[in-house]
């Protein structure tokens, strides 16, 4: 190990806990750290009542839940760092950055709404407009989409995607959000997209997420049948593991909605070209997120129907991936907040 490698380092035997919200965006956010770290986090999942819910995040910790309670979402034995995101997170958090008095140094990410002294390291993506001395800021989300996982999924290749014909482009879908929503149109625009694919000789990696409405995928595999070459492409059903890591490693090239930017970032992080398709609705800090992505030279924005020939567009940029340096700050302040 050289010294650099020692010193984006935690001291071994940490101890870590990441706090579930039941909500699995922010819980990959936690896991992408803490796994680039080399820890192997204990799930901790708070589920406050629903008083102490409403309350969050200003309120106080489910008092059931304190520090050290037996039975408790945050009982012993203790974590040395604990990763936490989403509102209902935050009173959790917030309770053991004081109940731990020192000795527990505390990370969150995304914007707490509940102010700075919520954790000892807060970590924003660049679109929020949260700053302090205690805030990182980057422009993806961290995840666990790294290189080495990457590898491996391309080592060992679901038989279910191990057919189709190269090069490979992979749909990644989202769904209806307090900003975006699938009208009958952006199920129209993305019937084409698969269509354009598949007519290109292509093979077709289709993945949606919980959130796709169930007639985006009714129109998808129906737009497949009908186009004679079924034999090009896969539609996660929803039937046994989703290959979703397989098929971003796999994938020459990768639409994504523009509705997540987990989603986005993901994509981004392989090195593949991201073509963005941007369903209907929009928000400004949404908008902002694809600008920025867009200037970087990973990613354009894609409208079939006016970009003939886009499923042959291809380019090259280094991968945009935020996770590593947010781990080796989660490194370099955990070490001045033992020293201290």
């Amino acid at each position: 190990m050289t010294d650099d490698e020692t010193d984006a380092a935690l001291p071994a035997g940490t101890r870590a806990w990441v706090l579930g919200s039941g909500k699995i965006g922010h819980e990959v956010n936690c896991l992408g750290v803490a796994r680039e770290l080399g820890l192997n986090p204990e799930i901790r999942e708070v589920r406050p009542r629903l008083l102490f819910q409403g309350l969050a995040p200003y309120g106080p910790v489910d008092p059931r839940d304190r520090l050290g309670r037996a039975g408790g979402a945050l009982a012993a034995p203790l974590p040395d760092l604990v990763f936490a995101s989403g509102r209902t997170t935050v009173p959790y958090l917030r309770h053991i950055r004081r109940a731990g008095r020192g000795r527990i140094f505390t990370v969150f990410l995304q914007d707490p709404r509940a102010g700075l002294g919520v954790a000892d390291l807060i970590w924003v993506p660049e679109h929020d407009r949260l700053r302090g001395d205690n805030v990182m800021v980057t422009l993806t989300s961290p995840h666990p989409m790294r290189p080495g996982v990457l590898n491996a999924a391309r080592a060992d290749i679901d038989p279910r995607l191990a057919g189709l014909p190269e090069p490979r482009v992979a749909m990644v879908l989202g769904g209806h959000s307090g900003s975006h929503r699938f009208e009958a149109a952006d199920v129209t625009a993305l019937c084409l997209i698969a269509r354009d694919i598949l007519e290109a000789g292509q093979g077709l990696m289709i993945t949606p997420s919980r959130r796709t409405p169930p007639e985006v995928t009714v129109a998808l595999r129906e737009a497949i049948e009908a186009s004679g070459r079924a034999a090009q492409a896969f539609l996660w059903s929803g039937a046994g593991d989703n290959p979703y890591t397989q098929i971003l490693a796999l994938a020459s090239a990768i639409v994504v909605t523009g509705d997540s930017v987990n989603m986005v970032g993901e994509a981004a992080s392989t090195g593949a070209p991201v073509h963005i398709y941007e369903p209907t609705g929009g928000h400004a800090k949404m908008t902002g997120f694809l600008d920025n992505l867009v200037a970087t030279g990973a990613a354009r924005r894609l409208d079939a129907a006016r970009q003939p020939g886009w499923s042959r567009q291809s380019w090259t940029y280094a991968p945009v991936d935020a996770t590593q340096s947010i781990a080796r700050e989660v490194v370099r302040r955990f070490r001045l907040f033992r020293q201290s």
